[in-house]
């Protein structure tokens, strides 16, 4: 039994370069698909691990009427087929990829398929939106199910992400961007666990990583009752004090990745707008699943729906994973 698969509501245990899937994405044959196909071909060489190309198919209840009315080819066989020439469609789109690559037709719900699949994966990806049955629901149910259930972390690529031009293996190298990636972080347990993923994924870019923290405003905490909204100064004085803590966790960062240029903000405002507007710029906006307080329960529901339907970047969702066996830097190993 694959000891990285979540067997209670402990921590998944993830160890990267032992998940045999390497990177998975979840392909439909949509333009966002396609999209999400060349993200994460890119973030395969990045990582220098495998690129497993997932579709699932079902059967649909058929009633037949007499046996004339009956498929010449059975629908189960007929299905599988139509998923094969899919999976052949997606590896057509990666002519002159010069990485490993895994085809894999799989019966089953998508949000399933990809849920089981990620406990051998090291990251998911999957594209903003595409065709009903695999991709359509994303931003619906799987928006929160995929990524908050999955075994690894998920991006979700958006419908205008960049693809490689030209021919061979060039249009898949990682593209060098001096753009950081931003982490929302609340200061939780598993928001530290978020953070250590970003760092992961901006030493791997080469990218300065930016650690984000936004306090509602005070109207927004005594709407109904107003003489609970505090004192501007004392209001000010907290996120001063925040930004103090968020400042100690970018300088425990740059001990653990002496590579790595960090910096750290505390912003007052709404969180999913603030997310939101770090995604135009930044390379990649990475949040957790979990964490603590009012912006902890936000993020988990309405800021991280509102990030990946607004969102105008990749956006990376990890979920509760393990700590031990990850954050450190591979260029500067430690203990």
């Amino acid at each position: 039994m694959n000891d990285d698969v979540r067997t209670s509501n402990s921590p998944i245990p993830y160890d990267p370069d032992s998940r045999a899937l390497g990177v998975l994405i979840g392909y439909d044959g949509s333009e966002q698909a396609v999209q999400a196909l060349h993200y994460a071909a890119r973030a395969a060489q990045r990582s220098g691990s495998r690129l497993t190309i997932v579709t699932a198919y079902t059967l649909p209840a058929m009633v037949y009427t007499s046996p004339a009315t009956m498929p010449a080819v059975p629908d189960d066989v007929a299905r599988e087929a139509a998923a094969r020439e899919l999976l052949q469609e997606a590896h057509q789109h990666l002519q002159g990829y010069p990485g490993e690559i895994e085809l894999r037709a799989t019966f089953g719900d998508a949000a399933g398929v990809l849920k089981h699949l990620s406990a051998e994966a090291r990251l998911v990806v999957v594209g903003a939106r595409g065709r009903g049955g695999f991709l359509g629901r994303l931003l619906g149910s799987v928006s929160s199910a995929l990524p908050s259930h999955a075994h690894c972390p998920t991006v979700v690529v958006p419908g205008h992400d960049a693809i490689g031009e030209g021919e061979g293996a060039g249009r898949f190298a990682p593209v060098q961007d001096d753009a950081p990636v931003v982490v929302g972080s609340d200061r939780s347990e598993q928001s530290r666990v978020a953070t250590v993923i970003a760092a992961l994924a901006a030493t791997e870019r080469k990218a300065p990583l930016h650690l984000a923290m936004t306090m509602p405003p005070a109207e927004n905490w005594g709407a109904w009752y107003p003489e609970l909204i505090p004192d501007p100064r004392l209001q000010e004085q907290r996120r001063q004090q925040l930004a103090g803590q968020l400042a100690a966790d970018a300088d425990l960062l740059r001990e653990q990745f002496p590579s790595l240029q960090v910096s750290s903000e505390v912003e007052m405002g709404d969180p999913a707008t603030q997310l939101v507007e770090y995604s135009r710029t930044a390379q990649l906006t990475v949040v957790g699943t979990r964490g603590h307080g009012r912006v902890a329960r936000a993020l988990l529901g309405s800021v991280s729906r509102a990030l990946l339907q607004r969102a105008e970047g990749p956006v990376l969702v990890v979920p509760d994973l393990s700590p031990e066996r990850i954050g450190k830097d591979p260029r500067h190993p430690r203990g």
